[in-house]
């Protein structure tokens, strides 16, 4: 044979088979070995480790809770009038597993106009519940009779369609007090997020009293259990799960009150308040244009919605909207001079036609009234004179005063859309408008005007404070927190005879001043001035605020009238309608 040739026994050769088996063997056994070790401590996981949870969550899979809602509590007056209640009302409910994903595309858009909702906003609610869901959604609230009667006479073309009885919120006095009552409206997404325990469908308050007692309010859900099989078909009715009304909600709200102040106002764009001088509570709150809340207790059009934005902002609480107040701060100016140190309740000065700062004339209110005190210079609104006692006590006493009286942020009452009322000092007028202050600045302050705003709240809690001795009330709106330290009167430190000089001109501005209208005889003698605030390019603003009755304060009441002009022409009137409704209340009581 060659020399490069070589041979292996037949021995050798099957040993090397034998070893190479032996080692695949092995391998196969080590790695079958691994594969059970696994399963098994997965297994031993499963059933030892996290058994309770997964038992937990299968049970979940076979029982299903088609949820039942709760009604909403009732929200009435303080003297239990109703405000928000219910009343029975027709849904419509899908059974998403029912039809197919195909299917319900198609019925969606048969089920559009009947609903006037639109197919796509069906199709989402689906698609969020899942097309094999067991639980129905509802996609409608507050059906129309002619939507019911029509979906009636298709029943059979629509399988997986369910219409319910069940409570639908109702707001029996239309608009009255949608400001602080606000709306409801099923619970968005970001509400569901928030809040895992809200069934789909929750409904919610999204404003005012609705949305500030919400947890009050809304109750517990409960539902029907049944049993379903991992396709989600039921299969056995296991019982009811009762829901849980919401408790009732008292607001100190007065209904006659409220309805007067409405009525008054016309739906101007304006607001009025009234405040209990010793406690703080609201007694009336309106603001003009209102809404009526009762749209939002179903799905709302298109052009409902539009017709809304074409009014002059409805939404808009302007009872917590900032003013340039015009002259009904001239009290404030009058604390802070008197307060200060600078001037004493005595104190008189000389009245001019005009007043020349830096070559710039500020005029008078009227004639000159020539030397005259505290209580001549708010009865006849003196403009110089004030012009003067801002200028000798400065902007951060008047600022100071303002706020200890209750504005800024020292009053909220915790409404949304609101805002707080601003006294700017000069540091902060730099700082805001990046401009210097001007002895100008100053002068329109001690008036009411430039720079300065307040919300007709806030002046009812300032007036509050010159009736009740002195005291800052902190307004609120559930009856619960009356009389509770949360809303306990904070003593300012106003100097009785300070307050007494105050008290005599706010009278005399009824007895022969410029609310002369308040003093006809058919209600008790009253305080208050008027105010006339200037709106560039507009007609002035017409304001009024005050109290009463003199000797024994009860009510305070602030009024502003966009564009209404003097504040005796269109805020007065809205004051005495409101005194005549209290006093022949508090008349009737007393007879009783």
């Amino acid at each position: 044979m060659a020399s490069g040739l070589s041979f292996v026994s037949k021995d050798r050769l099957v040993n090397l088979t034998l070893t190479q088996r032996s080692r695949r063997a092995i391998a196969l056994i080590l790695l079958g070995s691994a594969l059970v070790a696994v399963c098994g401590a997965r297994l031993a996981q499963l059933q030892i480790l996290q058994g309770n949870y997964y038992r937990e969550r299968a049970e979940k899979n076979r029982i299903a809770l088609i949820p039942i809602p709760a009604d909403r509590g009732n929200i009435i007056d303080r003297n239990g009038k109703l405000l928000a209640a219910n009343r029975l009302a027709r849904s419509v409910y899908l059974r998403p597993r029912e039809q197919t994903k195909e299917q319900w595309a198609k019925t969606a858009e048969h089920l559009a106009p009947i609903l006037n909702i639109p197919a796509s906003e069906i199709l989402d609610k689906l698609k969020q519940s899942g097309y094999r869901a067991a639980m129905p959604i509802r996609i409608s609230r507050n059906l129309s009779l002619d939507a019911f009667v029509t979906l009636a006479e298709k029943n059979n073309q629509f399988p997986g369609i369910e219409i319910r009885g069940e409570s639908n919120r109702y707001y029996p006095n239309g608009k009255l007090a949608a400001h602080v009552l606000g709306y409801i409206s099923e619970a968005t997404a970001a509400d569901l997020k928030a809040n895992p325990d809200y069934p789909v469908g929750m409904l919610v308050g999204q404003m005012g009293i609705e949305r500030l007692a919400n947890e009050s309010l809304k109750g517990v859900w409960g539902g029907q259990v049944v049993e379903v099989d991992a396709s989600g078909r039921e299969i056995e009715n296991l019982g009811i799960k009762q829901s849980i009304s919401g408790e009732p909600v008292r607001v100190t709200l007065d209904v006659e009150l409220q309805k007067t102040a409405e009525k008054a106002l016309a739906n101007r764009r304006g607001a009025a308040v009234v405040l209990d001088v010793k406690t703080g509570a609201v007694l009336a709150l309106a603001s003009g244009p209102a809404f009526d809340p009762n749209l939002f207790t179903r799905r709302i059009s298109k052009a409902e919605w539009q017709e809304l934005q074409n009014q002059d902002d409805p939404f808009l609480n302007r009872a917590l909207q900032g003013y340039p107040p015009g002259s009904t701060f001239k009290v404030v100016t009058a604390t802070a001079g008197m307060q200060s140190g600078k001037f004493f309740p005595d104190s008189t000065l000389m009245t001019y036609a005009a007043i020349n700062l830096g070559g710039h004339l500020f005029h008078e209110h009227g004639a000159p009234q020539g030397v005259i005190g505290f209580r001549d210079a708010l009865a006849f609104s003196s403009n110089t004179f004030f012009y003067q006692v801002g200028l000798a006590t400065g902007p951060e006493q008047i600022s100071k005063w303002g706020q200890s009286l209750g504005i800024g942020k020292v009053t909220d009452l915790g409404l949304d859309g609101g805002s707080h009322g601003l006294i700017p000092t000069p540091a902060e007028k730099e700082k805001l408008f990046k401009e210097p202050w001007y002895g100008g600045d100053t002068v329109s302050m001690s008036i009411g005007q430039g720079l300065v705003q307040v919300t007709p709240l806030e002046m009812a809690v300032v007036y509050a404070a010159i009736a009740n001795g002195g005291y800052r009330v902190q307004p609120h709106l559930l009856a619960a927190q009356t009389a509770t330290p949360a809303t306990k009167p904070q003593k300012i430190g106003l100097n009785p005879d300070t307050l007494a000089v105050i008290r005599q001109g706010l009278a005399a501005v009824v007895q022969q001043g410029t609310a002369r209208r308040l003093n006809d005889g058919v209600i008790p003698p009253t305080a208050g001035k008027t105010g006339t605030a200037e709106v560039l390019g507009q007609r002035d603003n017409s304001l009024f605020a005050g109290f009463g009755p003199v000797n024994n304060p009860k009510i305070a009441v602030a009024v502003v009238v966009e564009n209404g002009g003097y504040g005796a022409e269109s805020a007065v009137p809205i004051a005495h309608e409101i005194y005549k409704t209290y006093f022949k209340s508090a008349k009737g009581k007393r007879g009783r």
